[in-house]
This record gives C-alpha cells, sequence and structure tokens, in this order.
C-alpha cells in the first residue's frame, strides 16, 4: 500500500533509488546525443522509468505521466549532449565526439530518481515527468513543448540544473529574472574597398566595423539601468581575403542579454542606432539584423520563496538572489505558466559548464533530487 507523501518521506524513497539512478547516469553520459537525434537517450530514460512510452513533443522529447491526472506539477530534464570532445578521464567517459558537458546527464538521473520513488507514495496533486529534447541550440525544445500545447493545462513546472559558479553545496532559489533573455545579432558594414598602400581611397569596413565594436560597449555603459544590467559581446568578426585589400564588406555578429523585456527593446534599437551612425562617420554604411531567441527566465516569486524555505528543512544552505546572464530555453516555459528553476552549486574545481573537462559528482544527482522535490511541494502551497 503506497504511504501518503510528505517530503521527508519522498527524499528516505530517493536514496533507495540513488544506485539506479547513479547507474543511469553513467550510461547517459558514455553515450551522448545531440539535440535533434536524442531519440536514444530517450528510450533509455523511459525503459528506466518503466511509465510506459507516454506522449512524443517535440520531435525527440517525451511526457510520462507519473502521477495522471489534471493539471499536474511537471518535472523537467534535458536530453541534448554539446558538440565537445571529452577531457574527464572517467572510465565512463564518452567517445562518440558529444559530451554532456553541461550536467543533463545529472539532471535526468535526479529526475529518475525522483520519479522512481514516487512509485511508493500517494501523491496530492498529478506529476509529469518532461523529457525535453534540444535545449542548446537555437532550434528551442520548449518553445515545441509549448506549441504542442504540452503546457495548457499544467499547475507548475519545476526544473534543477548544477551550476559551478554557485558553491558546491548551496542551491540557489531566486525570486524573480535568474537567467537573460538572449539574442543573436549579425551588423554588416558595407564600404569602398581598394588598394591598402592608397587609403585615401577607400571607405574602410574593417574600421568602421573596428569602431563599432568597440562604440557597442555603450549598450551596457549608457543605455540600460546599471542595477539590472545587459550584456552586448560582439563575439565573431569576418572581413577580407587578401592582407594587401581593403574590403568592401566586414561583418561582426555577437549576442545582447537582457533581463526584462523593455531593456530588450531598448537595447536591440541601441545597436541599430550605434551601428548605422559610426559606420556614416567613416563613410560607410550599416544594416543591422537581429534574430529574438529564448525570453527571460523569471521563478515565480512564491514557489521560489517556498522552495528554498523547505530546501533550508532539508539541511542545503539556500541563496535567494543568485542570477545569471546565462541562458536557457526553461524560459519559454516561465513566459507561459508558473515556473521555478532551482540552480544546485557543484563548485569549479571540474571546471565550468560546457568545458571539456566538466563532471559533477554523482552525488549531485540526490541533490537535484532534493531541489525537484522541493520544487513539487512548495506547488502544493
Amino acid at each position: 500500500m503506497n504511504t501518503p507523501v510528505t517530503a521527508e518521506a519522498w527524499r528516505d524513497a530517493v536514496r533507495r533509488h540513488l544506485p539506479a539512478a547513479v547507474e543511469l547516469r553513467h550510461a547517459l553520459h558514455a553515450a551522448p546525443r545531440l539535440g535533434g537525434v536524442e531519440s536514444a537517450t530517450t528510450q533509455t530514460v523511459v525503459d528506466a522509468l518503466g511509465l510506459g512510452e507516454g506522449r512524443t513533443v517535440a520531435g525527440t522529447g517525451r511526457l510520462l505521466p507519473v502521477a495522471p491526472g489534471p493539471a499536474p506539477v511537471v518535472l523537467r530534464a534535458e536530453l541534448d549532449a554539446l558538440p565537445v570532445v571529452e577531457a574527464s578521464g572517467l572510465p565512463w567517459a564518452s567517445t562518440n565526439g558529444a559530451m554532456h558537458a553541461c550536467g543533463h546527464d545529472v539532471h535526468l538521473a535526479g529526475l529518475a530518481a525522483v520519479v522512481m520513488a514516487a512509485a511508493d507514495l500517494d501523491l496530492p496533486r498529478p506529476v509529469t515527468a518532461l523529457l525535453q529534447p534540444r535545449e542548446e541550440g537555437a532550434d528551442s525544445g520548449a518553445r515545441d513543448v509549448v506549441a504542442d500545447g504540452a503546457m495548457d493545462d499544467v499547475h507548475a513546472i519545476v526544473a534543477a540544473h548544477v551550476q559551478p559558479r554557485l558553491p558546491a553545496g548551496t542551491i540557489a532559489a531566486t525570486p524573480g529574472p535568474v537567467n537573460a533573455a538572449t539574442d543573436e545579432f549579425t551588423v554588416t558594414v558595407t564600404g569602398h574597398g581598394g588598394h591598402s598602400g592608397y587609403p585615401h581611397t577607400v571607405d574602410d569596413s574593417v574600421l568602421a566595423l573596428s569602431a563599432i565594436v568597440v562604440a557597442l560597449q555603450q549598450v551596457g555603459a549608457r543605455r540600460v539601468d546599471p542595477t539590472v544590467g545587459v550584456a552586448c559581446m560582439v563575439n565573431q568578426l569576418r572581413a577580407g581575403t587578401a592582407n594587401n585589400v581593403v574590403p568592401s564588406i566586414a561583418v561582426g555578429s555577437g549576442t545582447v542579454r537582457t533581463m526584462r523585456e523593455q531593456d530588450r527593446a531598448v537595447a536591440h534599437a541601441a545597436i541599430r542606432d550605434i551601428a548605422q551612425h559610426v559606420a556614416a562617420g567613416h563613410g560607410c554604411a550599416a544594416e543591422v539584423e537581429i534574430d529574438v531567441a529564448e525570453p527571460p527566465l523569471l521563478n515565480d516569486p512564491r514557489l521560489a520563496v517556498a522552495a528554498g524555505e523547505l530546501l533550508t528543512g532539508f539541511g542545503h544552505e539556500v541563496d535567494s538572489s543568485w542570477r545569471s546572464f546565462g541562458s536557457d530555453d526553461f524560459s519559454y516555459y516561465s513566459a507561459h505558466t508558473r515556473s521555478l528553476m532551482l540552480f544546485v552549486g557543484t563548485g569549479d574545481e571540474r571546471g565550468g559548464l560546457h568545458e571539456a573537462t566538466f563532471w559533477p559528482d554523482d552525488d549531485y544527482v540526490g541533490v537535484v533530487a532534493d531541489a525537484l522535490i522541493a520544487g513539487y511541494c512548495a506547488a502544493l502551497r
């Protein structure tokens, strides 16, 4: 007979399933799949959970009812790996040119432990596991999950993400904005090229683009409230075919990250304004293209506060102020329904996110499980 659920009862049940969850983590880490081709990863997790095949979402994703019923709490973990050649030296390291360098294997294993433990409990509100594809790329899996209607009748959605920029043993449960909106921009500068020995005869697109790169620092320094912040970075420059030829076209591209929608519009307008006017000052013209991507990730304040209280009761150190200008497509859920993203600190002794040496210890599978349980129980309040 199932036991009525309490947070402590669920945690105790999770501990009994941790060995199997850690074994699953090793299997997933050793055989990662890139975004869009995660079917093998999906099936491995589905088979481990034993809940049936569930509902296919976003191509290779899956919705798996754990305790079926209307308006469930959704617990989400990501399926995809990164195109990184692993250098961890682990006995269960990947050898296929891809790597779980962002901790998705830990998130999946933590979710698995929570789901397997739930079979021993009577849950007061339905819960559904979401195995989400394509978190890492611009072709967002979360956006497609929302478009599929899979979030139309949910009470809340909860996720946890390992974070080496937080001290080991700390879990961030921050109300409000926690990750930035991230948009990509491309500046194409057109001038009049020619011989580099006759600089007075050309309108130098490279010089104009270089000035634009420097001037774009105004976006962060002068255009947005510094207590909120913005990050505008030009990360690629492309121009020219020879050392002695001034090119007619130079191209720069990068990202702009903002925490508020109103700052997003200001930043976009500033990039266009700065690029076009600086280019004109060099006798050139500039065209700006901006590809809008993830919105800001906003934690529901009540969920964050309640989860933080529960995690403190579990014995974890809780940080209620930590934020990052990183991005996560979980933000598409926060724009659609109540949501909570918790960050599990791992410390940086084993590298950072997306690095070839990054691997959180297996103990973090249990910590991620604690975070998901706290998020579910917070949603009950």
